[in-house]
């Protein structure tokens, strides 16, 4: 259940929605919304009221002549209760 979630996303963009509450992650191909609440409310103890998850296909890239492919991802984008927050994710800057 550990590797449900796999790391944060720490972007420019994803830091922005902290402080609204809205916190992203990469989540193992496997796992869906059910699993994700479950290890929230287990590794965290934040409970979530709406979790968004975005399959992105891999693209075909050319460099230098060669073809190659960028690798599938899963991301889970999860809104947490008011005044609950996610230790880690504080930007400084």
């Amino acid at each position: 259940m550990k590797e449900t979630i796999l790391s944060p996303i720490l972007s420019e963009k994803s830091l922005a929605g902290v402080e609204n509450g809205k916190y992203v992650f990469k989540v193992a191909k496997s796992a869906n919304k059910q699993t994700i609440n479950e290890v929230l409310k287990n590794i965290y103890k934040v409970e979530a009221i709406k979790i968004n998850i975005i399959n992105s296909q891999p693209e075909e890239r050319v460099r230098r002549g060669h073809k190659t492919m960028t690798r599938s991802s899963k991301k889970a984008m999860i809104t947490l209760k008011k005044g609950q927050k996610i230790e880690g994710f504080e930007f400084k800057g």
